[in-house]
């Protein structure tokens, strides 16, 4: 029986079915990642609309392995399992940071490739992030410490353990200032000082 339907309407219903999808879809995950070549840290938000809800952070530990392809391949089997574990609608990265070294750039540059790749490897989205443009996002100082960022990050994800490792709050910050950038297609505050602004009894 011939179809009673053109291609081009085939299609364009094909589009009304996933904008519809797109719509009913409120809810996302991001996953954060803050590269490294001893230690890589990574977090997962939550998000829907303007709040936010924290899933999970921590390091994976790199030093123990001898060489730096081993510690290139675990990055990948890690980064894919967390993908697998979670299913993160949007990754963000934070850009290694320029410095005199440069065969420890070299390195950190190729950490980050993998991870990148790991997500890539699930057609996952990717936006990178300065560091200054994260600690800005998150706190307002783009010259805040690790310290600061991680105290704020315990008031707006509600959360009152320490990290075992600062790497691991560094990589959850940057998955909020993704959300804080508006880039998801549900958030509209851009900055700590916007969501303190929105949302007056989150924050005590």
């Amino acid at each position: 029986m011939p179809n009673p339907f053109s291609k081009d309407e085939i299609q364009f219903t094909k589009l009304q079915a996933n904008l519809k999808k797109t719509a009913i879809k409120k809810e996302n995950i991001i996953l954060g990642l803050d590269p490294g070549t001893n230690t890589m840290g990574y977090g997962l938000v939550k998000t829907s609309g303007q709040n936010m809800e924290l899933l999970q952070f921590g390091v994976i530990h790199l030093s123990k392995y001898s060489s730096h392809e081993l510690k290139l391949k675990k990055i990948f089997e890690r980064v894919s399992g967390i993908i697998e574990e979670f299913m993160p609608d949007h990754v963000a990265l934070e850009a290694p940071f320029y410095g005199k070294n440069v065969q420890s750039m070299l390195k950190l540059g190729r950490a980050q490739g993998v991870a990148m790749s790991a997500a890539l490897s699930k057609e996952i989205p990717i936006t990178e992030y300065a560091p200054k443009k994260v600690k800005m996002s998150v706190t307002g100082n783009g010259n805040a410490s690790k310290e600061q960022v991680a105290a704020l990050l315990k008031v707006l994800l509600k959360f009152k353990e320490d990290p075992e490792l600062l790497d691991a709050t560094d990589a959850l910050a940057v998955a909020v200032c993704h959300h804080f950038q508006g880039k998801l297609g549900t958030g509209t505050s851009k900055s700590w000082k916007s969501f303190i602004k929105d949302n007056p009894g989150r924050v005590k």
